[in-house]
């Protein structure tokens, strides 16, 4: 599933990070690396941007380049 697909409160572990060349490597020096947890705090009215959380940092992305992003969603506790 992509980074894209979660609902705000749930979190996922970053599998891969498509995109090419500078979009790519943008998403990698914003902290979005494979291995990476990621919980989406909230989704803007209309849809986009999302607002992430990781690295203990808040992150806010559209939804278009979230859709680049693999994750590995984690199980409710």
């Amino acid at each position: 599933m992509t980074l894209d697909t979660l609902k705000p409160g749930e979190s996922g572990i970053i599998v891969s990070v498509g995109g090419v060349g500078a979009l790519r490597r943008h998403l990698l020096d914003m902290g979005l690396t494979p291995k990476t947890a990621v919980r989406v705090r909230k989704v803007a009215p209309m849809g986009d941007p999302i607002e992430l959380f990781l690295r203990g940092y808040v992150l806010t992305l559209r939804k278009e380049d979230a859709a680049n992003i693999v994750v590995e969603k984690e199980n409710a506790k």
